[in-house]
């Protein structure tokens, strides 16, 4: 696995709809991850919403091989 590099949202969308993973919002907090599969303590968000608390809370979505992480510009 190479480096992670930042990608767009767009691709990220595309990654995540390749692999079955959806956007996500821990419960009761701003923290968002990429889900697969139902969780208690996580929600659906769409994706927009994703976005928004992406780009408030600065951060970039990073992908290697299509293993994507997200974490601070």
């Amino acid at each position: 696995m190479t480096g992670l590099q930042p990608i767009s949202f767009d691709l990220a969308r595309q990654i995540a709809t390749r692999k079955g993973l959806t956007p996500s919002r821990v419960r009761g907090t701003e923290t968002i991850r990429f889900a697969k599969g139902a969780s208690e303590k996580l929600e659906a968000i769409e994706w927009p919403e994703f976005e928004r608390i992406a780009r408030e809370r600065r951060l970039t979505v990073y992908e290697s091989g299509g293993f994507m992480k997200l974490m601070r510009r």
